[in-house]
This record gives structure tokens, sequence and C-alpha cells, in this order.
């Protein structure tokens, strides 16, 4: 199966969800105001955001549309265009290329997004560009996490630097950050604890793990990357807002686009934050991370190309 082929897949929820809805609007032969605030008001229930979908609304009310056209697919393209303009200059495909000195990413995410798994994905593709690449399980919290961030480590042939349940988050990340640079990788990936929006000292620990990494390299954490998931709806926008006010995000990746009929929330998202995105998570498998390319991301979405 292709990208694209993987892409149309994972989206098929939300572009079943949308083309449907869209059909059922336009009956006319026109798209009147009635129509157009129908609309609006289906994009932002589809978690669109209300932005976004009045800019939508906005074009499709400018544009002379031939009543003689399949209504719904004239929407759609319009749609699939404004998709692409919108995030065409968030693609960051660069994240993933073998780096010269070593790239220190933090990776951080509420329990349940897929975040240690996602570590997992993320180092699969970063070995298959040539990168020499270490795990630091710095979710010292759970030692379920650390165990499975081990059972991926070695899945994908990447190191660890692991310490018992109870241990210093930031002293892992240290040790990890170390001995990287002596040994010479390219990229350490350190996994963080999770729920931070309430938790106050899970907080502190975030933020301490970044403040350790800058004594070996002030430059580091090169990368903050959030892991978000899909099927939350509307509660991503605040997740970006808590985590992006610890630490300045770099990057959004998205999972579970493949379980979730409101795609759109992504939409939502570059409108009102603008970070780069990642890559997206479309299933289970190893190979089920998928770099984000807004032209892909846009034929998926409204399954036209």
């Amino acid at each position: 199966m292709g990208i694209l082929d993987k892409f149309k897949s994972g989206f098929k929820k939300s572009a079943s969800a949308l083309t449907s809805g869209l059909k059922e609007i336009i009956i006319k032969k026109e798209i009147d105001d009635e129509n157009l605030n129908k609309i609006e008001e289906f994009l932002i229930q589809s978690d669109v955001g209300v932005e976004a979908a009045s800019e939508i609304k906005e074009i499709v009310s400018n544009k002379k549309i031939d009543p003689n056209k399949d209504l719904s697919l004239e929407i759609n393209i319009i749609l699939k265009e404004y998709i692409v303009s919108l995030m065409k200059p968030l693609e960051n495909n660069v994240f993933f290329e073998k780096k010269e000195k070593l790239n220190t990413t933090l990776i951080s995410g509420v329990n349940g997004v897929g975040k240690t798994t996602t570590i997992g994905k993320i180092g699969k593709i970063l070995k298959d560009k040539g990168n020499k690449v270490m795990f630091a399980a710095s979710d010292t919290f759970r030692a379920a996490a650390i165990e499975q961030l081990e059972n991926w480590a070695n899945k994908v042939d990447a190191h660890i630097i692991k310490s018992s349940q109870g241990s210093d988050p930031a002293s892992v990340a240290y040790k990890a950050i170390d001995e990287a640079i002596k040994n010479n990788f390219n990229q350490v990936l350190i996994d963080t604890a999770g729920r931070l929006q309430n938790k106050k000292n899970l907080m502190e620990e975030y933020k301490k793990i970044a403040n350790v990494a800058k004594k070996i390299d002030p430059k580091a954490p090169h990368d903050v990357i959030l892991v978000l998931d899909a099927t939350s709806g509307q509660n991503v926008i605040n997740q970006v807002e808590e985590f992006n006010n610890i630490i300045p995000i770099t990057g959004i990746i998205m999972t579970k686009l493949d379980g979730t009929a409101k795609g759109g929330i992504l939409l939502a998202l570059a409108k009102k934050y603008k970070l780069p995105i990642i890559a997206l998570g479309l299933g289970e498998k190893v190979d089920d991370l998928q770099l984000f390319d807004a032209v892909k991301f846009a034929d998926a979405f409204t399954q036209i190309n």
C-alpha cells in the first residue's frame, strides 16, 4: 500500500462523514445564504474550528460555481485548495533527515495519546534515514512506560537509557545526552510523563528535563514535539496551549487519525497555532507513522485527487 493509499484508508471515517454531510446540506442547485450557514455550521461540528470554517464559507460565497456541476464536489475542491494553502507551509520533513550533530528531542503529550509508541515509530524512520538513535526513558513515574519504550528500542534497534521507576527523570535525560555525545549519536528522543496540565510536580519535572539538557548543550532541546490524539477533539487545543506555555513547541504529531470521524481538528490547530506538523499516526503498525504532506493530507481528507 502506497503512502497516499494509507492516508486515504486512515482518513476514511473523516472523509466519509465530510462528503456525506455536505451532500445532505447541498440538495439545491445553488449555494444560497441558508446553505452557506449550514456548511459553516457543519464544518465547525467537524472540528475544523470557527475561524477556518468562517474563511471557507467566505471563499465559497465569493466563488462562482456552475450550478450544472456537482456542488458538493465543487465545495470539496475548494476545501482541498484551502487545506493545501493553509498547511503546506507547516510541512517539516527535515526533522527526520540525518543530522551532523546530536539533535535532542523532547517528546511530550498527555497519557493515552500513544506517545511512547510514537517515539518507537519516530525512531524507526530516523534509523531508516541513517541516524544513530537513542531513547531516554524519562517517564519514570510508570514502570509500564519504561518497559514499553524498551520493547520499542529492541524492535527498531535503537539504544536506550533507562532507570528504575521513581528515579529522577532529568537524570535519565542527562545520562542519555551525555552518552550520546560521547558515542556519536545523531538523535536522542526523550520520553516524558503525561498529565502535565493539572499536576504541578510533573510540570516542574518537565521543565527540569529541558534545563538539564541545556547544561550539556545550550541549544537543547533542539525540538519539542507534542503528541496529540485526534479522537480528543477540541480538547487538543487546550493541550497545545498548556504545553506551549511550559516549553515552546516546535512541532506536533497527531495520532489515531484512523479512528475518528473528526480529523478536521488538525485544520483548527493549523489555523490557530501554525505549528509545524511533523507526522500523522494512521494505525498501530511500526510503519503507520506517515511524514506529513499537505497535498496528500488534503487528498485523503476530501477523498479527491
